[in-house]
């Protein structure tokens, strides 16, 4: 009397796309980040190995400590740099973030 009866719904009808719709937004999302911040943070990284590479006795360099010299010495994983007349101070080679322009230091 106070209790009706529970009949089975229909089966939805299957999705024509395949649930592919569904994942679309997270590839999308995915593709958008590798080209906005991946991409980008490879090609600086392939960059800076490039000038480490290619850093040379007497180049003017600076660190990322804001240390500028030149190069005196260059090791394998070592730089040595002079950051005054007689003075020298030996830094990863990772730590030189940019060569400046011959010149750039005059009074070393």
């Amino acid at each position: 009397m106070f209790i009706t009866n529970a009949y089975a719904q229909a089966a939805p009808s299957a999705d024509p796309t395949g649930g592919l719709m569904q994942l679309l937004p997270i590839i999308l999302m995915f593709v958008v980040l590798w080209f906005l911040m991946v991409r980008p943070q490879m090609k600086r990284a392939k960059e800076h190995k490039a000038m480490i590479q290619a850093l040379a006795k007497g180049d003017e360099v600076i660190t990322q400590g804001g240390i500028a010299g030149r190069v005196t010495a260059i090791e394998d994983d070592f730089v040595r740099v002079e950051i005054a007349k007689g003075v020298e101070v030996t830094v990863q080679k990772p730590t030189i973030a940019a060569v400046l322009p011959k010149g750039t230091l005059k009074n070393l």
